[in-house]
């Protein structure tokens, strides 16, 4: 693995495997099938993790079966790691590896096995975001606010260790986030126990080459076509292309942005947008717009009834939005003109969470289907997106929660 360098800011280590108490205990009590005992064919087989109260399943992609069902905390949070293969669980301790169990090799041929919640940990004070872009999975802790990157391909590959990771110490510490370019530049959110206020890029010898101070509350990073990074602010958002900085104001005196909904094949972000920083509960009426080439950012007020949460937007096949709605309906959003194109019934009706971990309906997309829970029923559906038909449905035995997709091939 290529040595990090980023002058007197970076450490580099081996992060060592470490034991967990009672966290990986598989529901068959088996133990998990090593890639000599997977099976093989074509085609990679995604899976679905689901995080609830007290644990995660492990759920073929396409049948929904549990194939795997492990035991974690009260409230985990679920990301994929970049690889196709593997999640990392976020918990009181840190990061940890869950191998979902299917994975493409290096001639492609794909493998599936039954799935393990390992017992490799990444210790974290406040394990926070995971950001996976250009070959590189980046995990930042909030207690701390270190960030460590480390190389997707060889998570794919990991035995009884994590394999070596480049760490960036942080400064100050803050609930943040950090994603590190194909060139290796890497860019950072800047804040304090006080608040967040902007973003910093270093070269790969630590040396800052542009920095902003003006993105109030930071929060969420999102990488476009050409890969140009949006960060979401308190009042518009930060653009970064090629060595560049540009603010874009929201059109409210406070217009949130927290969260982006990318695709590297588009220009345009879409994001969450809150314009009354007193409103009560979670639900959102309106999205905001980034074109990342136009350097414009407009809001769309959406349709009455039609409203969501962060947990309640994803990208389509065709970079699409994918809005899903206290309605109960999933609604397709072009997000060249703001239109709303269709809509589909899939979950009943809704209400907002009293607080954001609690368990709401969510949505994730992989390739032309999208899975989306509905915890009111113990529920998940496979919606096929381009019929906005239901193709599978599942009912659980607990209350879905957190929602990630192995997807069984490398992001590309």
């Amino acid at each position: 693995m290529k040595v990090a360098h980023r002058g007197a800011l970076v450490a580099s280590l081996a992060v060592a495997a470490l034991a967990l108490t009672g966290c990986a205990t598989a529901a068959s009590g088996g133990e998990a099938a090593s890639a000599d005992d997977s099976t093989a064919s074509t085609e990679a087989a995604s899976r679905v993790a689901v995080a609830y109260e007290g644990g995660v399943y492990v759920l073929d992609g396409t049948t929904l079966e549990v194939v795997g069902e492990f035991d974690s905390e009260e409230f985990t949070r679920l990301s994929a790691a970049g690889d196709g293969r593997h999640l990392f669980l976020t918990t009181s301790q840190g990061f940890q590896l869950l191998d979902a169990g299917t994975w493409s090799d290096a001639s492609g041929e794909a493998h599936t096995a039954e799935p393990e919640l390992t017992d490799l940990l990444l210790e974290a004070g406040a394990a926070g975001h995971v950001v996976r872009h250009g070959g590189r999975t980046v995990l930042y802790d909030d207690a701390t606010s270190d960030t460590t990157i480390f190389d997707t391909a060889e998570l794919l590959e990991v035995g009884g260790a994590l394999p070596e990771a480049e760490i960036v110490p942080g400064t100050e510490a803050h609930h943040g986030v950090s994603i590190v370019l194909e060139d290796g530049t890497l860019l950072t959110t800047v804040g304090n126990a006080d608040g967040r206020t902007g973003i910093s890029v270093l070269d790969e010898d630590g040396h800052e080459v542009a920095s902003s101070a003006e993105c109030p509350g930071v929060h969420g990073e999102g990488t476009l076509k050409g890969e140009v990074v949006v960060f979401g602010c308190e009042d518009g958002v930060l653009v970064y292309d090629d060595g560049e900085i540009v603010k874009l104001d929201s059109p409210d005196e406070f217009g949130r942005i927290g969260n982006a909904y990318v695709s590297e094949t588009s220009p345009i972000m879409v994001a969450d947008y809150k314009d009354d920083p007193d409103a009560e509960g979670y639900l959102l009426h309106a999205v905001a717009l980034v074109d990342s080439e136009a350097r414009t950012l407009d809001v769309v007020r959406l349709p009455e009834g039609v409203e969501y949460t962060w947990r309640g937007i994803a990208r389509g096949p065709n970079d699409e939005a994918l809005i899903l709605s206290a309605d109960g309906a999933v609604h397709v959003l072009d997000p060249e003109t703001g239109e709303i194109t269709d809509s589909w019934d899939v979950v009943a009706p809704w209400e907002s969470p009293a607080e954001w971990q609690q368990p709401h309906p969510a949505i994730v997309v992989d390739g032309d289907v999208a899975y989306v829970t509905e915890p009111a029923a113990n529920a998940i559906h496979v919606l096929d997106l381009t019929t906005g038909e239901i193709i599978t449905t599942a009912e659980l035995e607990h209350t879905p929660n957190e929602i990630a997709v192995a997807t069984g091939a490398p992001a590309e």
